[in-house]
């Protein structure tokens, strides 16, 4: 009998479940309990959970699917986890500390197919989806690594921005929402959440359909469609006008506040006509938007782009501003390890592949 995560299960379907399976309704809560609150690690340290209850949940589900491989940690307190699925298949998490507390940057695939031409994270193309099951443990591992460390801290925001593209496997990113939210269990608040999505549109209107109080971040990088489809293939399927009509359905939907992510590539989308352009893209939106400005990590692979310079960043920011945007440039994390989303898996399976040849 092959064995699912119990962490892919809401409350509600860990309780149909037990149901169905000829336990009383009230164990969900209990079981939620020790997996959420408590934390436990194995089925068996459930005390005042029946032992046949017990071995039915060890007959279906396993409460650990992944496998720490590498946890590098940068001077400044950021932590790179690269986890080992039960299929063999890497994936990258991240603890990000912030004066606010603590966020964890979640992957949703293993690799991505969008793209963009900057991105490690494409260097590998995707392989499969994750598992909501496998999305909730990602955060478990890293809030297990902090209680085992004496570590009195809870992680309380979190982005699906890592690895993958989340509404490309929206499903399962809507269900593992769902678990992380709920507040019997890890009770991350919805204003806590952030899913990032490169833009693809019809989702974005599924997404907003939910009603949910999550937030939604737009990777723009660029304000018009000759540049974005040189840098990001999937504005030739999405371009920018189909992509803000649906930011205007969500916006209209949710009345939430929507985040553009604007990588700053030197030379490429950095000028101060793009900023012009892009204040005048944003303008209709300006209250209820604002841009990040992210410095590139710099990509072996992608050796064509750079860091721009901080005057253009500077430059490109004044702009913006003048205009009535509300815009920031995001902090950096994690500057002394492989910064860049992918980039510590991408290098292990490298280091694998060359280590194989050798044998």
């Amino acid at each position: 009998m092959s064995k699912t995560s119990i962490y892919g299960l809401t409350i509600d379907q860990l309780s149909d479940w037990l149901v169905a399976h000829g336990e009383k309704k009230f164990r969900a809560a209990q079981i939620w309990g020790w997996i959420y609150v408590k934390r436990v690690n194995s089925f068996d340290k459930m005390t005042n959970v029946s032992k046949k209850t017990i071995q039915l949940l060890e007959d279906y589900f396993m409460l650990g699917t992944l496998e720490t491989q590498i946890e590098q940690k940068a001077k400044d307190g950021t932590t790179k986890f690269l986890f080992k699925l039960t299929d063999g298949n890497l994936i990258e998490t991240v603890l990000m500390p912030h004066e606010y507390g603590l966020s964890v940057c979640v992957t949703s695939q293993v690799g991505c197919n969008i793209g963009c031409s900057f991105c490690a994270s494409g260097l590998l193309k995707k392989n499969r989806d994750l598992t909501s099951g496998e999305m909730v443990e990602q955060l478990m591992k890293i809030q297990q690594s902090l209680d085992a460390k004496g570590q009195d801290e809870r992680v309380g925001h979190l982005v699906v921005m890592g690895i993958g593209e989340p509404f490309d496997n929206f499903d399962h990113v809507v269900n593992f929402l769902k678990i992380i939210n709920d507040g019997s269990g890890l009770a991350i608040g919805a204003r806590h959440i952030t899913v990032s999505t490169s833009g693809l549109v019809p989702k974005i209107y599924d997404f907003a359909d939910l009603d949910w109080q999550i937030n939604l971040a737009i990777s723009l990088h660029a304000p018009n469609n000759e540049l974005r489809s040189r840098i990001m293939k999937i504005n030739r399927a999405y371009p920018v006008e189909q992509l803000m009509e649906a930011v205007d359905y969500y916006l209209k939907k949710t009345n939430r506040r929507v985040t553009f992510e604007y990588i700053m590539l030197k030379g490429i989308n950095d000028h101060k006509e793009e900023a012009i352009e892009l204040a005048n893209l944003l303008k209709d939106k300006r209250h209820l938007s604002y841009v990040n400005l992210i410095p590139y990590n710099p990509v072996e692979e992608h050796s064509e782009y750079q860091r721009s310079d901080k005057e253009a960043v500077v430059t490109f920011y004044e702009t913006l501003r003048q205009r009535g945007i509300n815009v920031v440039v995001r902090k950096e994390f994690g500057t002394d390890i492989d910064a860049a989303c992918g980039q510590l898996r991408s290098k292990q399976i490298k280091k694998a592949k060359r280590v194989t040849v050798k044998r």
